[in-house]
């Protein structure tokens, strides 16, 4: 088992962990807005579930019926991420309404928000863990359920804010108008996650910094070659998919080009994460004035 899945199946532990004592703070006082915390954990334990399955189901290797593999699972389980937290956000607006209109004392708050500290630090500390360790492993899925994670800790730190409100004020609504502004926050971190994630379904380009380097990887390795045009790249999960148009001398025979070819590859590999590499190879008549020229281009022999 790769570290990608024991940590997906670490948050899983830990989502279970927190819901579970976010729940009994909210059995212990009563508080709308302890309940609409303790409802968003639930629907950690959710997004863990589909990290799991979502990273497992990506790691799988090319088949008849997917050839160029499974990778855009990662990116189909954060938009479902995005999905679950809408309706969290939803639900929590209802109960927000409902006990604004229909104010209930809190019972024992102090101790409620003793208990749901606890389940606090544990989602700080593991929100950094989900996320430094989803971008060291280009995993779509682990960050989303870190970044899920860090916008469960907003949520706690503000029902405690307003539970203390409600101790100082004696004001009951006010429970329930934090509750309200939790779903607000859950609702925007759940488009987040949505947006952050269509791109890779969209097969969009990656940041301009890694094409750069992509592009710098290319000239810089591509010596005997004439230029290099049409470079296109899309980051799917963990993996790089990169195809471009190598021009090279007409008098070259094929298994010069292929060692060009190689050479290019092998660059690519030792350089990036996972690439997926495609060159088509052209002949000297077919050179753009656009394509970027490739470095030292020596005699072919």
């Amino acid at each position: 088992m790769n570290l990608s899945r024991k940590v997906a199946f670490g948050s899983l532990a830990v989502s279970l962990a927190v819901v579970s004592i976010k729940g009994f703070a909210y059995q212990l006082t009563g508080s709308v807005a302890l309940f609409s915390d303790a409802l968003e954990s639930i629907i950690n334990v959710a997004t863990a579930i589909a990290a799991v399955i979502a990273i497992r189901y990506a790691q799988q290797p090319p088949d008849p019926q997917h050839p160029y593999g499974h990778h855009k699972a990662e990116y189909l389980s954060a938009v479902l991420v995005g999905a679950l937290i809408f309706v969290a956000g939803a639900t929590i607006l209802h109960e927000a309404y409902h006990g604004f209109l229909y104010p209930e004392p809190i019972d024992a708050p102090l101790l409620g928000v003793a208990v749901s500290s606890i389940a606090t630090v544990l989602n700080v500390i593991w929100s950094y863990v989900l996320i430094h360790t989803g971008r060291k492993q280009r995993s779509p899925a682990l960050v989303s359920d870190g970044k899920h994670l860090l916008a469960d800790v907003v949520t706690s730190l503000g029902v405690v804010v307003g539970v203390g409100l409600v101790i100082a004020t004696g004001v009951q609504q006010l429970d329930s108008v934090v509750a309200a502004l939790v779903a607000v926050h859950v609702l925007w971190s759940g488009w987040e996650v949505i947006h952050e994630n269509s791109g890779g379904l969209l097969d969009a380009a990656p940041p301009e910094v890694e094409l750069k380097q992509i592009n710098e990887i290319i000239a810089a390795h591509a010596v005997d070659a004439i230029e290099f045009h049409d470079v296109r790249a899309r980051n799917a999960g963990s993996a790089t998919f990169i195809d471009f148009h190598l021009v090279v001398p007409g008098a070259m025979s094929v298994a010069q080009s292929h060692a060009i070819c190689d050479r290019l590859e092998a660059a690519l590999k030792d350089q990036l994460h996972e690439p997926i590499v495609s060159i088509h190879v052209e002949p000297e008549d077919k050179a753009e004035h656009g394509g970027a020229r490739t470095q030292e281009r020596q005699p072919a022999r």
